[in-house]
């Protein structure tokens, strides 16, 4: 047992958060939409082929604004397919996923199932195969209100009012040599700019993100950075950052230092805008949009790629891909990385989980069958719930665990939010070995308040097996239980924090 102590100060404020940080990610991708958001004929489907057991736990999940339709998918997408008569819509290769897509679901179906679930939707152009003139034809489409061709086409397909779409991603992932039409930074740079200008002369008001590196170890990471955005600097306010990550070799204790790098990786891109802003004399702030982010194995042990059963001379409809089946271990890991996001609010106000149903999801349908909850479906909904208005940073002194990529690390992570209800508090416990003793000091936030604070609910994620997993023949065998010790007193919070756990408490 490791004695640890934090002290919950409200002025010590990060910033307003803004619930974009908890968006979603919806990608044309094996079964996540058919069999997955869509499945006409399942018991639970709706008159529209929704299945209404999905719809209910993307509601719990709590996600606000979901990225669509991808992802790699997009770059080699034709926005049209997917709007009109069902059957007249063409079926096409999708080189991405080596899959046919059907077009069954396209731009109304999938705006229809936001209104389902309550999320806002987030737009991406396909800036691989195609350019400015397709990506100003989708605006229109989408956001104009003015009698014209497009238009009148939307109002001809059911949608007479505008869709009002406002943040839109201008392509995804183009350096990488794996994306449809990929280009070096000053081609996508010069591109990315015009396509920006185009589209505010269309509409002012979209707010516009531009890729960044996929991933920080992208032999390009930085350099990409700061090509891109001396291209659009003026033209954009969101850059994205993508990481995954995973346990490799059995190192746990390796694993759980994962919201490090994430941590490093959102203040090495806010480093080099910032220095864009300098060199351009300007006091424009570029936030990130941390659009993909998840634990996904995605690397074999011997570093080979895994997932891609897809390659072959077949090209099936939704095959299943990517379905991660993710233990308790993965959940500490992924919590620990929306602590990290939080922990971030003052420059990314936007994120978005990759992805949702079935594909390195939170939440998994077997067909004709049942939904069930992921071990990772627990933080983010709780998280989602609980967080507050405003970040805050709670420094915990707990000791350090040993990560051989980033040396000492503290030992206990934490972030908090607050707003007028209350607070809530984010832990996590990086160690494998020692179990936490943890003393909040609730001095500060007492005096702020001026009254007493009392301890409305607790949750643990933790198990003594931490590779136990949920699945279709046991679809609770893990959750979350209140912490059983945790106990408020006039200036204090104290509860233990197991070894490979996280935490939510909310004070009121």
């Amino acid at each position: 047992m490791t004695d640890a102590r934090a002290r919950l100060d409200p002025h010590n404020a990060i910033a307003a958060i803004d619930r974009r940080i908890f968006g979603g990610f919806v990608e044309h991708l094996g079964r996540h939409i058919y069999d997955g958001i869509f499945e006409p004929g399942h018991p639970e489907a709706d008159g529209h082929g929704f299945r209404q057991d999905v719809v209910a736990l993307v509601k719990e999940l709590g996600v606000s604004t979901i990225r669509y339709p991808g992802g790699n998918f997009v770059s080699g997408y034709r926005w049209e397919d997917g709007v009109g008569p069902k059957e007249e819509r063409p079926r096409r290769l999708d080189l991405a996923w080596h899959s046919t897509e059907t077009n069954e679901i396209g731009l109304h179906e999938f705006a229809d199932w936001l209104e389902l679930v309550g999320s806002d939707l987030m737009l991406a152009v396909n800036l691989g195969t195609r350019g400015t003139q397709e990506a100003l034809d989708l605006l229109e489409y989408a956001n104009a209100s003015a009698d014209t061709a497009f238009t009148r086409q939307r109002t001809a397909n059911g949608r007479p009012d505008p869709f009002g779409v406002s943040m839109w991603c201008l392509g995804n992932e183009m350096d990488g040599p794996w994306q449809l039409g990929h280009r070096n930074a000053d081609d996508y740079g010069r591109i990315a700019s015009r396509t920006a200008k185009a589209m505010r002369m269309l509409d002012p008001g979209v707010e516009l993100v531009v890729c960044g590196s996929s991933a920080s170890s992208m032999p390009t990471f930085g350099s990409w950075e700061r090509t891109v955005l001396g291209h659009t600097f003026d033209d954009v306010d969101f850059i994205s950052c993508h990481s995954y990550y995973q346990e490799r070799g059995g190192d746990a204790q390796e694993f759980l230092a994962s919201g490090v790098d994430m941590a490093r990786f959102i203040e090495s891109v806010v480093a080099i805008a910032d220095s864009v802003a300098a060199e351009k004399k300007s006091d424009k702030r570029i936030m990130i949009s941390f659009d993909e982010w998840n634990v996904w194995y995605l690397h074999n042990e011997d570093g080979s790629e895994s997932g891609h059963e897809f390659k072959g001379g077949a090209w099936p409809v939704a095959p299943r891909l990517l379905e991660d089946r993710y233990h308790a271990l993965d959940a500490v890991v992924f919590g620990d990385l929306l602590i990290t996001l939080l922990q971030h609010a003052d420059r990314v106000r936007s994120a978005s989980l990759a992805q949702l149903v079935n594909v390195i999801a939170p939440i998994m349908t077997e067909p004709g069958g049942p939904a069930w909850k992921q071990t990772t479906f627990f933080p983010f909904s709780i998280t989602s719930r609980l967080a507050g208005d405003r970040a805050v940073r709670v420094p915990v002194d707990a000791g350090t665990v040993t990560s051989e990529r980033f040396g000492e690390v503290a030992a206990v992570n934490a972030v908090a939010t607050i707003d007028d209800e209350g607070v809530s508090l984010f832990l996590v416990n990086r160690s494998t070995e020692a179990a936490a003793s943890l003393t909040v000091d609730l001095a500060p936030l007492v005096r702020e308040l001026g009254r007493e604070v009392s301890l409305v609910e607790s949750h643990l994620l933790h198990e003594d097996d931490i590779y136990a997993a949920n699945s279709l023949d046991d679809r609770e065998r893990v959750g979350v239980r209140p912490l059983a010790d945790a106990a408020v007193d006039p200036t204090g919070l104290r509860l233990t924090l197991p070894p490979v756990s996280w935490a939510a408490l909310r004070l009121a």
